[in-house]
Protein backbone atom coordinates (compact mmCIF):
# COMPACT_ATOMS: atom_id res chain seq x y z
CA UNK A 1 0.00 0.00 0.00
CA UNK A 2 1.65 3.17 -0.73
CA UNK A 3 1.14 6.38 0.28
CA UNK A 4 -1.28 7.77 -1.69
CA UNK A 5 -3.52 4.90 -1.55
CA UNK A 6 -3.42 5.20 2.16
CA UNK A 7 -4.72 8.67 1.87
CA UNK A 8 -7.36 8.17 -0.39
CA UNK A 9 -8.79 5.39 1.93
CA UNK A 10 -8.37 7.81 5.26
CA UNK A 11 -10.16 10.40 3.44
CA UNK A 12 -12.89 7.59 2.22
CA UNK A 13 -12.83 6.27 6.26
CA UNK A 14 -13.37 9.83 7.55
CA UNK A 15 -15.95 10.85 5.06
CA UNK A 16 -17.65 6.84 6.28
CA UNK A 17 -16.95 7.37 9.92
CA UNK A 18 -18.88 11.22 9.62
CA UNK A 19 -21.80 10.00 8.82
CA UNK A 20 -21.67 7.04 11.39
CA UNK A 21 -20.89 9.57 13.94
CA UNK A 22 -24.58 11.13 12.77
CA UNK A 23 -26.15 7.89 13.99
CA UNK A 24 -24.32 6.59 16.43
CA UNK A 25 -24.72 10.35 18.51
CA UNK A 26 -28.11 9.87 17.59
CA UNK A 27 -28.55 5.86 18.56
CA UNK A 28 -26.10 7.27 22.04
CA UNK A 29 -28.88 10.34 22.80
CA UNK A 30 -31.76 8.43 22.12
CA UNK A 31 -30.78 5.91 24.39
CA UNK A 32 -29.43 7.93 27.20
CA UNK A 33 -33.23 9.53 27.19
CA UNK A 34 -35.61 6.62 26.95
CA UNK A 35 -33.23 3.58 27.29
CA UNK A 36 -34.44 2.51 23.87
CA UNK A 37 -31.18 1.14 21.57
CA UNK A 38 -33.39 2.44 18.56
CA UNK A 39 -32.45 -0.25 16.20
CA UNK A 40 -35.01 1.42 13.29
CA UNK A 41 -32.69 4.69 13.18
CA UNK A 42 -30.95 3.32 10.08
CA UNK A 43 -34.44 2.54 8.77
CA UNK A 44 -35.24 5.90 8.80
CA UNK A 45 -32.05 7.62 7.07
CA UNK A 46 -32.52 4.99 4.13
CA UNK A 47 -36.31 6.01 4.23
CA UNK A 48 -35.24 9.52 3.90
CA UNK A 49 -32.92 9.00 0.79
CA UNK A 50 -35.88 6.48 -0.96
CA UNK A 51 -38.02 9.42 -0.28
CA UNK A 52 -35.60 12.12 -1.89
CA UNK A 53 -35.18 9.99 -5.18
CA UNK A 54 -39.04 9.65 -5.25
CA UNK A 55 -39.47 13.12 -5.00
CA UNK A 56 -36.45 13.66 -7.30
CA UNK A 57 -38.26 12.25 -9.56
CA UNK A 58 -41.95 13.38 -8.98
CA UNK A 59 -43.09 10.62 -7.24
CA UNK A 60 -45.74 10.36 -4.62
CA UNK A 61 -43.19 8.37 -1.43
CA UNK A 62 -44.82 5.53 0.53
CA UNK A 63 -43.40 7.31 3.36
CA UNK A 64 -46.76 9.62 3.41
CA UNK A 65 -49.34 6.17 3.88
CA UNK A 66 -46.27 5.13 6.46
CA UNK A 67 -46.91 8.85 8.26
CA UNK A 68 -50.79 8.77 8.13
CA UNK A 69 -51.23 5.74 9.38
CA UNK A 70 -49.05 6.31 12.41
CA UNK A 71 -50.31 9.57 12.56
CA UNK A 72 -53.71 8.22 13.01
CA UNK A 73 -52.62 5.30 15.19
CA UNK A 74 -50.64 7.66 17.73
CA UNK A 75 -53.21 9.99 18.01
CA UNK A 76 -56.16 7.52 18.79
CA UNK A 77 -53.81 5.91 21.54
CA UNK A 78 -53.13 9.40 22.70
CA UNK A 79 -56.46 10.87 23.17
CA UNK A 80 -58.23 7.59 25.05
CA UNK A 81 -55.09 8.04 27.79
CA UNK A 82 -56.33 11.52 28.02
CA UNK A 83 -59.85 10.88 28.70
CA UNK A 84 -59.10 7.78 31.06
CA UNK A 85 -56.68 10.17 33.14
CA UNK A 86 -59.58 12.76 32.53
CA UNK A 87 -57.34 15.38 30.76
CA UNK A 88 -59.31 16.47 28.55
CA UNK A 89 -57.86 20.15 28.54
CA UNK A 90 -55.04 18.34 26.81
CA UNK A 91 -56.82 16.75 23.92
CA UNK A 92 -56.39 19.57 21.60
CA UNK A 93 -52.80 20.00 21.91
CA UNK A 94 -52.22 16.16 21.59
CA UNK A 95 -54.08 16.22 18.53
CA UNK A 96 -52.14 19.05 17.05
CA UNK A 97 -48.60 17.10 17.72
CA UNK A 98 -49.62 13.70 17.16
CA UNK A 99 -52.29 14.70 14.15
CA UNK A 100 -52.48 17.95 12.97
CA UNK A 101 -48.47 18.54 12.60
CA UNK A 102 -47.91 14.92 10.59
CA UNK A 103 -50.50 15.72 8.13
CA UNK A 104 -49.69 19.36 7.31
CA UNK A 105 -46.39 17.97 6.40
CA UNK A 106 -47.68 15.30 4.28
CA UNK A 107 -50.01 18.34 2.85
CA UNK A 108 -47.04 19.94 2.00
CA UNK A 109 -45.16 17.18 0.45
CA UNK A 110 -48.24 16.17 -1.69
CA UNK A 111 -48.47 20.28 -2.89
CA UNK A 112 -44.38 20.09 -3.77
CA UNK A 113 -44.42 17.05 -5.89
CA UNK A 114 -46.68 19.14 -8.69
CA UNK A 115 -43.55 21.70 -9.12
CA UNK A 116 -40.27 21.23 -10.30
CA UNK A 117 -39.00 22.67 -6.60
CA UNK A 118 -34.96 22.91 -6.29
CA UNK A 119 -32.95 20.54 -4.50
CA UNK A 120 -32.95 22.13 -1.19
CA UNK A 121 -36.86 21.86 -1.33
CA UNK A 122 -36.60 18.54 -1.50
CA UNK A 123 -34.06 17.50 0.29
CA UNK A 124 -36.20 19.94 2.69
CA UNK A 125 -39.31 18.29 2.39
CA UNK A 126 -37.99 14.41 2.71
CA UNK A 127 -36.32 15.65 6.16
CA UNK A 128 -39.02 17.16 7.58
CA UNK A 129 -41.40 13.94 6.13
CA UNK A 130 -39.62 11.22 8.50
CA UNK A 131 -39.33 13.96 11.47
CA UNK A 132 -42.52 12.76 12.79
CA UNK A 133 -41.29 8.81 12.11
CA UNK A 134 -39.34 8.23 15.10
CA UNK A 135 -41.97 9.96 18.00
CA UNK A 136 -45.10 8.37 16.19
CA UNK A 137 -43.37 4.99 17.21
CA UNK A 138 -42.39 6.02 20.47
CA UNK A 139 -45.83 6.65 21.39
CA UNK A 140 -47.57 4.03 20.11
CA UNK A 141 -44.82 1.03 20.80
CA UNK A 142 -42.27 1.87 23.49
CA UNK A 143 -44.08 4.79 25.54
CA UNK A 144 -46.60 2.01 26.91
CA UNK A 145 -43.44 -0.34 27.67
CA UNK A 146 -41.35 2.90 29.14
CA UNK A 147 -41.12 1.07 32.83
CA UNK A 148 -39.70 -2.55 30.76
CA UNK A 149 -36.34 -3.69 30.97
CA UNK A 150 -33.57 -2.74 28.28
CA UNK A 151 -33.56 -6.38 27.08
CA UNK A 152 -37.34 -6.28 26.24
CA UNK A 153 -36.96 -2.70 24.50
CA UNK A 154 -34.23 -4.48 22.80
CA UNK A 155 -36.01 -7.38 21.25
CA UNK A 156 -39.19 -4.89 20.78
CA UNK A 157 -36.66 -2.16 18.66
CA UNK A 158 -35.57 -4.93 16.47
CA UNK A 159 -38.96 -6.51 15.55
CA UNK A 160 -39.81 -2.94 14.67
CA UNK A 161 -36.54 -2.63 12.48
CA UNK A 162 -38.40 -6.14 10.55
CA UNK A 163 -42.01 -4.63 10.33
CA UNK A 164 -39.80 -1.29 8.55
CA UNK A 165 -38.22 -3.47 6.49
CA UNK A 166 -41.12 -5.37 5.01
CA UNK A 167 -42.87 -2.19 4.93
CA UNK A 168 -39.78 -0.58 2.89
CA UNK A 169 -40.10 -3.46 1.17
CA UNK A 170 -44.29 -2.42 0.04
CA UNK A 171 -43.70 1.57 -0.38
CA UNK A 172 -40.37 1.43 -2.37
CA UNK A 173 -39.82 -2.08 -3.86
CA UNK A 174 -36.31 -4.53 -4.20
CA UNK A 175 -34.55 -1.38 -6.58
CA UNK A 176 -31.92 0.30 -5.54
CA UNK A 177 -31.55 4.29 -5.83
CA UNK A 178 -29.02 7.22 -5.91
CA UNK A 179 -30.02 10.65 -5.59
CA UNK A 180 -28.58 14.10 -7.78
CA UNK A 181 -24.91 14.88 -6.27
CA UNK A 182 -25.31 17.41 -3.60
CA UNK A 183 -22.59 19.14 -5.09
CA UNK A 184 -19.86 18.60 -7.82
CA UNK A 185 -16.91 20.28 -6.57
CA UNK A 186 -13.87 18.77 -6.20
CA UNK A 187 -10.27 20.36 -4.57
CA UNK A 188 -7.00 19.22 -5.63
CA UNK A 189 -4.91 19.17 -2.25
CA UNK A 190 -1.30 17.44 -2.59
CA UNK A 191 -2.12 16.09 -5.61
CA UNK A 192 -5.09 13.69 -4.05
CA UNK A 193 -8.55 14.72 -5.24
CA UNK A 194 -11.02 15.20 -2.22
CA UNK A 195 -14.66 15.88 -3.63
CA UNK A 196 -17.39 18.45 -2.86
CA UNK A 197 -19.80 15.18 -0.94
CA UNK A 198 -16.92 14.57 1.40
CA UNK A 199 -16.29 17.57 2.76
CA UNK A 200 -19.85 18.45 3.04
CA UNK A 201 -20.38 15.28 4.76
CA UNK A 202 -17.97 16.35 7.54
CA UNK A 203 -18.66 19.52 7.65
CA UNK A 204 -22.38 18.94 8.55
CA UNK A 205 -21.56 16.26 11.07
CA UNK A 206 -19.09 18.85 12.60
CA UNK A 207 -22.05 21.15 12.83
CA UNK A 208 -24.18 18.86 14.15
CA UNK A 209 -21.68 18.00 16.87
CA UNK A 210 -20.89 21.47 18.06
CA UNK A 211 -24.97 22.19 17.95
CA UNK A 212 -25.90 19.69 20.52
CA UNK A 213 -22.65 20.42 22.16
CA UNK A 214 -24.26 23.74 22.49
CA UNK A 215 -27.85 22.43 23.16
CA UNK A 216 -26.82 20.30 26.01
CA UNK A 217 -24.92 23.11 27.98
CA UNK A 218 -26.70 26.30 27.14
CA UNK A 219 -30.77 25.97 26.40
CA UNK A 220 -33.06 24.80 29.25
CA UNK A 221 -34.55 21.74 26.97
CA UNK A 222 -30.84 20.45 26.78
CA UNK A 223 -30.35 20.63 30.36
CA UNK A 224 -33.92 18.86 30.61
CA UNK A 225 -32.84 15.87 28.31
CA UNK A 226 -29.60 15.73 30.25
CA UNK A 227 -31.05 15.29 33.21
CA UNK A 228 -33.11 12.51 32.19
CA UNK A 229 -30.55 10.81 30.94
CA UNK A 230 -28.83 10.96 34.09
CA UNK A 231 -31.85 9.93 36.63
CA UNK A 232 -35.18 9.74 35.28
CA UNK A 233 -36.53 9.47 38.81
CA UNK A 234 -34.84 12.56 40.16
CA UNK A 235 -35.92 14.45 36.83
CA UNK A 236 -39.27 13.88 37.22
CA UNK A 237 -39.28 14.64 40.94
CA UNK A 238 -38.26 17.85 39.58
CA UNK A 239 -40.70 18.93 37.10
CA UNK A 240 -39.46 16.96 34.21
CA UNK A 241 -41.68 14.71 32.20
CA UNK A 242 -39.74 11.56 30.87
CA UNK A 243 -42.01 11.34 27.85
CA UNK A 244 -41.84 14.71 26.72
CA UNK A 245 -37.71 14.68 27.12
CA UNK A 246 -38.18 11.29 25.31
CA UNK A 247 -40.52 12.51 22.42
CA UNK A 248 -37.78 15.26 21.85
CA UNK A 249 -34.78 13.03 22.00
CA UNK A 250 -37.06 10.94 19.14
CA UNK A 251 -37.48 14.41 17.23
CA UNK A 252 -33.78 15.01 16.96
CA UNK A 253 -32.89 11.82 16.23
CA UNK A 254 -35.32 11.67 13.31
CA UNK A 255 -33.39 15.04 12.16
CA UNK A 256 -29.68 13.48 12.31
CA UNK A 257 -31.24 10.39 11.09
CA UNK A 258 -32.95 12.40 7.76
CA UNK A 259 -29.77 14.19 7.47
CA UNK A 260 -27.82 10.66 7.28
CA UNK A 261 -29.86 9.79 4.57
CA UNK A 262 -29.64 12.48 2.62
CA UNK A 263 -25.88 12.62 2.64
CA UNK A 264 -25.15 9.15 2.04
CA UNK A 265 -27.67 8.50 -0.76
CA UNK A 266 -25.67 10.39 -3.35
CA UNK A 267 -22.50 8.24 -3.03
CA UNK A 268 -24.31 4.64 -2.15
CA UNK A 269 -26.57 2.74 -3.49
CA UNK A 270 -29.89 2.19 -1.15
CA UNK A 271 -32.40 -0.21 -0.90
CA UNK A 272 -35.47 -0.45 1.21
CA UNK A 273 -32.91 -2.53 3.86
CA UNK A 274 -29.44 -0.71 3.88
CA UNK A 275 -30.46 1.02 7.11
CA UNK A 276 -29.62 -1.98 9.21
CA UNK A 277 -26.35 -2.30 7.74
CA UNK A 278 -26.04 1.77 8.47
CA UNK A 279 -27.40 1.32 12.00
CA UNK A 280 -25.48 -1.28 13.09
CA UNK A 281 -21.50 0.02 11.60
CA UNK A 282 -22.70 2.82 13.78
CA UNK A 283 -23.82 1.16 17.06
CA UNK A 284 -20.38 -0.54 16.58
CA UNK A 285 -18.91 3.07 17.13
CA UNK A 286 -21.88 3.85 19.77
CA UNK A 287 -20.42 0.50 21.51
CA UNK A 288 -16.97 1.68 21.73
CA UNK A 289 -17.93 5.27 23.11
CA UNK A 290 -20.12 3.16 26.25
CA UNK A 291 -23.31 4.31 25.10
CA UNK A 292 -23.15 7.16 26.98
CA UNK A 293 -20.55 9.78 25.99
CA UNK A 294 -20.53 11.96 22.86
CA UNK A 295 -17.04 12.45 22.29
CA UNK A 296 -16.06 9.10 23.20
CA UNK A 297 -19.16 7.68 20.60
CA UNK A 298 -17.73 9.95 17.72
CA UNK A 299 -14.30 8.90 18.04
CA UNK A 300 -15.58 5.12 17.52
CA UNK A 301 -17.86 6.30 15.14
CA UNK A 302 -15.10 7.84 12.86
CA UNK A 303 -12.61 4.58 13.74
CA UNK A 304 -14.98 2.28 12.26
CA UNK A 305 -15.05 4.32 9.39
CA UNK A 306 -11.29 4.30 9.07
CA UNK A 307 -11.45 0.43 10.03
CA UNK A 308 -14.07 -0.34 7.30
CA UNK A 309 -11.87 1.82 4.59
CA UNK A 310 -8.94 0.15 4.62
CA UNK A 311 -10.69 -3.33 5.57
CA UNK A 312 -12.16 -3.11 2.01
CA UNK A 313 -8.88 -2.42 0.03
CA UNK A 314 -7.46 -5.66 1.82
CA UNK A 315 -10.94 -7.43 1.22
CA UNK A 316 -13.89 -5.92 0.35
CA UNK A 317 -15.84 -9.11 0.83
CA UNK A 318 -14.60 -9.53 4.53
CA UNK A 319 -15.19 -5.65 5.65
CA UNK A 320 -18.38 -6.39 7.27
CA UNK A 321 -17.03 -9.09 8.85
CA UNK A 322 -14.04 -7.12 9.77
CA UNK A 323 -16.19 -4.01 11.50
CA UNK A 324 -18.24 -6.39 13.34
CA UNK A 325 -16.13 -8.63 14.77
CA UNK A 326 -14.75 -5.47 16.62
CA UNK A 327 -18.15 -6.50 18.72
CA UNK A 328 -16.94 -9.31 20.83
CA UNK A 329 -13.92 -8.00 22.64
CA UNK A 330 -14.95 -4.78 23.25
CA UNK A 331 -18.26 -6.09 24.84
CA UNK A 332 -15.62 -8.32 27.12
CA UNK A 333 -13.96 -5.31 27.64
CA UNK A 334 -17.12 -3.15 28.63
CA UNK A 335 -18.49 -6.12 30.54
CA UNK A 336 -15.41 -6.75 32.76
CA UNK A 337 -14.55 -2.81 33.23
CA UNK A 338 -17.93 -1.62 33.90
CA UNK A 339 -19.33 -2.83 37.58
CA UNK A 340 -22.99 -3.90 37.71
CA UNK A 341 -25.74 -3.14 40.09
CA UNK A 342 -28.36 -4.39 41.76
CA UNK A 343 -30.63 -1.94 39.73
CA UNK A 344 -29.07 -3.14 36.47
CA UNK A 345 -29.75 -6.41 37.65
CA UNK A 346 -33.06 -6.07 37.97
CA UNK A 347 -33.65 -4.70 34.69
Amino acid sequence: MTLEIAAILGIDGVANGAIYILVAIGLVLIFTVTRVIFVPFGDIAAFTALTLAALENRQVPGTISLVIALAVIAALIEVVSLVRRGDLHAVPRALLFYLGLPLLVVALVRFGIGFELPMAARIALAILLVLPIAPLLDRIIFRPIADASVLLLLIVSVSLHFALSGLGLLFFGPEGVRTQPLTEAAFDVAGILISGQTILIVVTSVIFSIGLYLFFDYTLTGKALHATAVNRTGARLMGIRPARSGAIAYILGSLMAGTSGVLIAPVNTIFYDSGFLLGLKAFVGAIIGGLVGYPSTALGALFVGLLESFASFQSSALKEVIVFSLLIPILIWRSLASTHSEEDIEE
